[in-house]
């Protein structure tokens, strides 16, 4: 048997042929990045089959193609879409609290027969979130490749004037760098494209570690990107570009793009408007993705094509600028090439770039580039020699950049020759793919796996009711309990839905309290904040779940490290500590002190979890331990669909509970911070508090039907 391979790419339109690169934020060099190492992987005689996950979506303003549940990419090679969130097409900002929705698809898929893999490969940070839970979950190998990074992000935009509001409700900013620390945490193997990235914005992280990282410069397809075109290619480039240019040409200055400000196109435009040596000299050529109606675009895409259109005109521009409406993907090594050939040059001016695709490509077109001194471009250049870099954020410094790589025909000749030969040497699809595998496979064979598989025991239900006796069974009113009872004591009820109670108290003391309520056996019992899990014929802790959640946990170290808030904090009396709990009580409440507790974990390299509780309480707990991965744990085990399975969340700390494909119900006495949690389908708000909410979210769910 060859390998199997899973790609994770969740965001923006991704299909088969036709991609449709620069026509949001979301659909860029990464999709294409994806879809050619996949292709390139099929045609590989070790590799059986590769997949690539990514969203279903069911919207009239895109395509049927990204409807289709499969879609063939070549031989051995396919794409796999899943729903989940709304059935319309969402920016990435807007898809987190439907990833664990995945997430638990992805676990029910690769647990059936014959769609087993032998490692994962996540692409950005949403699917470096759900690539780890699954990981996690299945003790499958896990891959991470951020493409670009949020901290690094983050760093930018506040230099370029934005506040952290702005950043969190535009970008989410935090939910993305606690997703790729999540992700970090758990991959066995981080790809990267450049050493800079590895030194300088992955060591930002508290869970990366060094020994991790591998450069895997990307590959460029020399089939496409080549500097050998045709008179045909280019007399069809005339039409795209002629109306724009009264001097066509004149060596042009040629970006390619996404219209987003991380790309800095108006600080290009904004140079060359200030020098009337580029102005003399050169035409400025700016493709910036597809646009049929601007009123259609994302705002920062309007934003920002605002300010180009704005800036040509303060300038005067007209006639030296292009700025073409559509291109299709066929034309972007045409368009390299046409450049080449009128001695123009290829401008990236990224505030930052993790590593910038379009710079290889136009190299392997000969086409000379100035591109940011960031990121990328670093290596490129230092491996081609093929251009100039420039500090993008100093106006002054673009435009002495431009200026000068323009001014020596004999050395932008050189810088041609170099880029085509370097491209061939370094940069080829076969030298990324070889590497690839054979780093993957090298990596996997000596690390240990950071995760274990459930061990399958015989299902003894059909169903999972999860119970919290510290909640809704705290102080439960007798004629709804005694309903409860019944219902639960009753055929074929009894035969086929098992109870899980879940309590923060120690197993001794939840069973004694559980003994004055009489209701039925559990199944099993999940203590401590779900970092103890008991089968009801075996009182010994589970093996697996504890040798799961032990994984990077460090207690004493979680003591010390939690000790440099003690001001804001105290830790609560022994009954209440554990193992793998740290429990504390807040002096006040302080909604911010669950993020500046997870600062300082992360900050000591602690694959330790926060959880706040009542208000009042809070819980350290391993990074893989909680009460919801708890119940999955044991659904898998009993190979029991999730949509089976009904939990109840009512105080601050069950948002947890509220994700993902388990019913949820939610009592009329809920704490109000749940509200603003109420994303997921499947949950259900009853109009009465504790029992009574149970006995209603069992009717309304058909829990008491047959099955």
């Amino acid at each position: 048997m060859g390998i199997r391979l899973l790609h994770l790419h969740l965001h923006g339109l991704f299909r088969a042929h036709g991609l449709e690169l620069g026509r949001d934020a979301d659909t860029g060099g990464q999709t294409l990045y994806v879809l050619e190492l996949v292709r390139s992987l099929a045609q590989r005689a070790e590799v059986e089959q590769v997949d690539v996950v990514t969203r279903l979506i069911q919207d009239r303003r895109v395509a049927l193609d990204y409807s289709q549940r499969e879609e063939a990419i070549a031989p051995g090679a396919r794409i796999l879409r899943f729903p989940f969130g709304p059935k319309r097409y969402l920016r990435k900002e807007l898809l987190w609290p439907h990833l664990e929705e995945l997430a638990d698809q992805l676990v029910e898929h690769l647990s059936r027969p014959g769609q087993r893999v032998d490692w994962i490969h996540a692409h950005y940070a949403d699917a470096g979130l759900v690539g780890a839970l699954v990981s996690q979950r299945m003790g499958i190998p896990l891959v991470f490749t951020g493409h670009s990074l949020g901290r690094e992000k983050q760093r930018r935009l506040l230099a370029g004037g934005l506040d952290r509001s702005q950043l969190e409700q535009t970008y989410a900013i935090s939910r993305r760098i606690d997703a790729e620390e999540r992700a970090l945490a758990q991959a066995d193997l981080v790809i990267t494209s450049t050493r800079q990235e590895a030194d300088q914005q992955y060591s930002r992280y508290g869970h990366f570690q060094a020994d991790q990282a591998e450069v895997v410069p990307p590959g460029v397809d020399a089939t496409r990107f080549h500097p050998h075109g045709s008179s045909q290619e280019s007399s069809a480039l005339q039409s795209l570009l002629q109306p724009f240019l009264r001097e066509p040409d004149r060596p042009p200055l040629l970006a390619i793009s996404r219209a987003v400000r991380r790309k800095n196109i108006p600080a290009l435009v904004e140079a060359f408007g200030q020098s009337p040596v580029l102005r003399q000299r050169h035409n400025l050529v700016l493709v910036l993705g597809c646009r049929d109606d601007p009123r259609q675009l994302e705002k920062q895409q309007r934003e920002v094509l605002q300010q180009v259109f704005d800036l040509v005109d303060r300038f005067d521009l007209y006639g030296q600028v292009a700025y073409p409406k559509q291109h299709s993907r066929a034309q972007i090594p045409a368009l390299y090439r046409w450049a080449a050939r009128r001695g123009g040059l290829f401008v990236n001016p990224a505030l930052t770039e993790p590593f910038g695709l379009t710079l290889l490509e136009a190299a392997a077109c000969g086409l000379p580039m100035v591109a940011t001194d960031d990121g990328g471009p670093r290596d490129i250049q230092h491996r081609c020699d093929n251009g100039l870099l420039a500090d993008v954020t100093d106006p002054g410094a673009l435009q002495e950049a431009l200026e000068l790589a323009g001014s020596d025909r004999s050395r932008w000749r050189r810088w041609s020759d170099n880029g085509v030969e370097a491209i061939s040497r370094h940069f080829s699809w076969d030298a990324h793919v070889c590497q690839y595998l054979a780093l993957m496979q090298h990596k996997i064979r000596v690390s240990p796996v950071r995760g274990m598989s459930v061990v399958r025991r015989p299902s003894p239900v059909s169903r999972l009711l999860a119970l919290d006796l510290d909640n809704c069974l705290e102080l439960p009113e007798e004629h709804p309990l005694a309903h409860l009872r019944d219902r639960l004591q009753a055929e074929p009820f009894a035969a086929s839905t098992g109870l899980v109670i879940l309590t923060g108290r120690s197993p001794d003391q939840a069973r004694q309290r559980y003994r004055e309520l009489h209701l039925p056996d559990p199944k099993a019992w999940i203590c401590r904040a779900g970092t103890v899990i008991h089968h009801r014929l075996d009182r010994a802790e589970d093996p697996v779940w504890t040798q799961r959640i032990s994984q990077a946990w460090d207690r004493e170290a979680v003591l010390a490290a939690m000790g440099q808030l003690q001001e804001h904090i105290q830790l609560q009396d022994p009954d209440h500590q554990s193992r793998f709990k740290v429990s504390y009580l807040l002096r006040a409440t302080d909604r911010g002190l669950i993020g500046l507790a997870r600062q300082c974990l992360r900050r000591h390299g602690l694959q330790a979890e926060p959880q706040l509780r009542c208000h009042w309480f809070l819980d350290v707990l391993p990074q893989r331990a909680s009460r919801s991965e708890a119940i999955r744990f044991l659904a898998q085990s009993w190979g029991l669909p999730l949509e089976q399975v009904l939990v109840v969340a009512s105080q601050q700390g069950d948002g947890e509970l509220l994700d993902g494909l388990p019913a949820t119900v939610v009592p009329a006495d809920h704490d109000p911070c749940l509200l603003g949690q109420r994303t997921q389908q499947r949950v259900y708000v009853s109009k009465r508090s504790s029992v009574g909410a149970v006995l209603d979210g069992l009717t309304h769910y058909r829990f008491s039907a047959s099955r």
